[in-house]
């Protein structure tokens, strides 16, 4: 019979140029935010603990390279929620906030509820979150511009008239690259396939859904619901029953599967009718968008997850 290993929960401050580490009551050790000092880090690690296990905060991509790092060295990595790092830290009474704090509070946290390693990225899924975010932030940058546009002095408009050509290039050439890199790689292209033969799924959607929901196709129903952050929480106490409202989950994927749920409800013969039939029933349009994107991410999720699954028209 093996015996469950006896983790070291070791805290990491993650910041644009520093990595601050600490044990739950250690000194804090504070490393450069780059590659060489990374390998620093992990050997750093392996001489606090046989069996050291990373816990960090998502912080908008300064941790990814260490994240990866850590995977790749085979250190079990955890990469929480900073909302709940902080309600944990209300609820202990740790008010105070430093670098160093914040690295011991997350040894802490990771102590009292010992959260699921992070399986990590492939090499070729890492290149396509990066491919993906960048096309995100030109297509921000390109409704920005044409917003000015609108509203800018004659003058003006044929300066940002240039930029925008410019970003709409820059976007078809990354888009470009974003279907050779997905081509290249089997099991993408795979899923890519499966997740458009859903109609009102489209290539963005699927971008987004490749590079930032990995998990999906491994998944339960409940759990896909959940991570997406649209599972009706209850909110009853005693006699009061309140109304269910959805909490958490990945707020950028949730937005791409609503602009795609807007799009079935028109077009898809599954999901239309659900839809139809929700309104009906009297539900606000609200309620019937977010229940139509339950029922999306389930059915993207069981594609996925069986090879086999053939929609029905």
């Amino acid at each position: 019979m093996n015996t469950p290993t006896q983790y070291t929960y070791i805290g990491i401050d993650i910041a644009k140029d520093t990595l601050v580490t600490s044990l739950e009551k250690g000194k804090a050790t504070t490393f450069e935010n780059t590659p060489r000092a990374i390998e620093h880090l992990i050997a750093h690690l392996r001489s606090l603990s046989q069996h050291p296990f990373a816990i960090c905060e998502a912080t908008g991509g300064y941790e990814i390279p260490l994240v990866q790092a850590l995977t790749e060295a085979q250190i079990p990595t955890a990469v929480v929620m900073p909302g709940r790092v902080r309600h944990y830290a209300k609820a202990s009474g740790l008010l105070a906030k430093t670098d160093s704090l914040d690295a011991a509070l997350l040894a802490q946290y990771g102590q009292a509820f010992q959260p699921t390693p992070y399986a990590g990225h492939t090499p070729a899924l890492l290149e396509l979150r990066h491919l993906v975010d960048r096309r995100t932030q030109l297509v921000d940058l390109l409704s920005t511009e044409k917003n000015r546009a609108a509203k800018a002095a004659t003058k003006i408009e044929k300066y940002i008239n240039k930029t925008i050509r410019f970003i709409e290039n820059q976007i078809a050439q990354i888009e470009d690259e974003i279907e050779k890199h997905i081509d290249s790689n089997p099991d993408l292209r795979e899923k890519a396939t499966r997740l458009q033969q859903v109609q009102g799924v489209g290539a963005a959607t699927t971008y987004i859904l490749l590079s930032h929901f990995p998990e999906l196709g491994t998944l339960t129903r409940n759990q896909a619901a959940a991570l997406l952050g649209v599972a009706p929480m209850n909110r009853d106490s005693g006699k009061y029953s309140g109304q269910r409202s959805i909490h958490g989950g990945r707020l950028y994927v949730r937005n791409a599967i609503y602009m795609a749920s807007l799009s079935t409800i028109r077009f898809n013969p599954i999901l239309k009718p659900f839809y139809r039939n929700l309104k009906s029933t009297g539900k606000p349009s609200k309620v019937a968008i977010t229940a139509v994107m339950r029922k999306l991410i389930i059915l993207l999720n069981q594609i996925l997850k069986n090879p086999d699954f053939v929609l029905a028209h």
